[in-house]
């Protein structure tokens, strides 16, 4: 009998048993042994450029040496260049070199996410060169340079020299949506739609990139409200634009947390940026909102409401990085507060360089919430 405790099936029985018990129970530890470090590193040495009164500091700067030197007083900047378009460059710069290092410091099993990112922010790159095709306008600046994939700057460099008809076939020779490749073959672009059409290519490409086990929660946490907020700003930007519902409806980029496809549609029905805000009522999305409509109202511009947006998005950031502290949490954390963290940068270089009051400069600088 396989039962029976003299037999030596019984006892591999009990050995086969104990081994698998021990690789469930050893299986998330190891997990959370390879983010110990990284994870470790990415809080010591946060963000420091989305907090209030530091960028309050910076914006103040008489010019852009001043500025310069503020931020390489730093040990995590080397920030080089004279004018804004060096600056700016330099920045864009030390955001790749971070994705780099935390590449280097995290497990390889995390390569996929990080080269994601790195592509989420080519994909931009090449949605204003498709623009300024479509415009029929020439960079003024060497834009393949910008790009960080060897794969974009070859895109970059067929657009660029591509007539405007054959945009669609090599775009699908790349791999990229059929939304995003219809969205340029209208007689119109319209682009916003465009811009809808990318932002979800690069959400879906996020949401199926694999991560190591027990990540996946934290990462589509991430997604979702990724999905949200951009479904949110897609809506006030139609609005905006005088877009009737059915425009509305061809933005959506699928449901998130709390943006439903119900959700959205109520938002689509609307006429109004303030009736979108007041369609929100029940989201973590509404107060904020509500509280920046006064100030929307002054400038007209729904960038305003999209700055708090994304001041709630880095809130909400954070509490992820808390959920998920052993494993994919305090990454993501410092990965999206440092992409935040070099737009700001590059938001007071150039208002410093135009001599603007520090003042008007924090206003478009997203802050991460106390």
């Amino acid at each position: 009998m396989i039962l029976d405790p003299n037999s030596i099936f019984f006892w591999l029985l009990i050995i086969a048993v104990i081994a698998g018990a021990v690789a469930v129970i050893s299986r998330p530890f190891s997990t959370y042994v390879k983010f110990v470090y990284p994870n470790a590193k990415f809080e010591a040495m946060g963000n420091p450029y989305v907090e209030e009164k530091l960028l309050s500091s910076i914006a103040d700067s008489k010019n852009l040496s001043d500025f310069k030197e503020s931020i390489n007083a730093s040990k995590d900047y080397k920030i080089e260049g004279e004018t804004t378009y060096e600056i700016q460059k330099s920045l864009d710069n030390a955001f790749f070199q971070t994705i780099g290092m935390m590449k280097k410091d995290s497990s390889k099993k995390m390569n996929g996410f990080y080269n994601t990112y790195l592509e989420k922010m080519d994909v931009y790159l090449i949605r204003n060169e498709l623009k300024n095709k479509i415009l029929g306008k020439t960079s003024k600046d060497a834009v393949t340079d910008k790009a960080i994939l060897q794969n974009t700057k070859e895109l970059l460099k067929k657009i660029n020299d591509s007539e405007k008809e054959d945009i669609s076939e090599i775009l699908k020779s790349y791999g990229f949506s059929e939304e995003i490749v219809d969205s340029i073959s209208d007689k119109d672009t319209d682009f916003l739609t465009l811009d809808s059409s990318i932002d979800k290519y690069i959400i879906n490409k996020i949401k199926e990139v694999k991560v190591p086990y027990k990540c996946e929660p934290g990462k589509q946490n991430f997604i979702k409200t990724m999905a949200d907020i951009r479904n949110i700003k897609n809506v006030l930007r139609a609005k905006q634009l005088g877009y009737d519902e059915s425009s509305c409806k061809k933005l959506f980029l699928g449901e998130g947390h709390e943006i439903a496809s119900w959700k959205y549609t109520e938002m689509c029905e609307v006429d109004s940026v303030s009736q979108v805000i007041s369609r929100l009522e029940g989201t973590s999305y509404y107060n904020v909102l509500k509280d920046s409509i006064e100030d929307y109202n002054k400038e007209n511009s729904v960038q305003v409401l999209e700055n708090a947006l994304d001041c709630i998005f880095l809130k909400i950031v954070r509490d992820i990085s808390t959920q998920n502290y052993v494993t994919i949490g305090p990454t993501i954390r410092f990965l999206a507060s440092k992409e935040f963290e070099i737009r700001n940068l590059k938001i007071i270089a150039k208002g410093v360089d135009e001599n603007l009051p520090s003042e008007m400069i924090t206003n478009y600088l997203v802050k991460e919430a106390v």
